[in-house]
């Protein structure tokens, strides 16, 4: 929605809250499960090395997939732009 008048126009940004953010925000929640599962189960097999490893690879993953809800959820970016 945006407002004008003779002298001001004002336009409200769209923050993060977008499609594509919520998408890949989704899809590396699940992939970094995923990591986490095959570590944890490798781990568990005896196979120490790939194990820590993937599972270093998953914990990585939810950080990053916890920073991308962070940011949706506080609609970073959003505002408005006085013109």
């Amino acid at each position: 929605m945006n407002w004008r008048s003779e002298h001001i126009w004002i336009e409200l940004l769209k923050g993060s809250p977008k499609r594509g953010n919520f998408f890949w925000a989704y899809i590396l929640f699940l992939g970094s499960l995923g990591f986490l599962v095959v570590g944890a189960s490798s781990y568990l097999g005896k196979n120490m090395i790939s194990g820590v490893v993937m599972s270093f690879y998953g914990i990585a993953g939810l950080f990053i997939s916890s920073y991308l809800w962070c940011t949706i959820l506080w609609n970073v970016g959003s505002g408005n732009a006085l013109y």
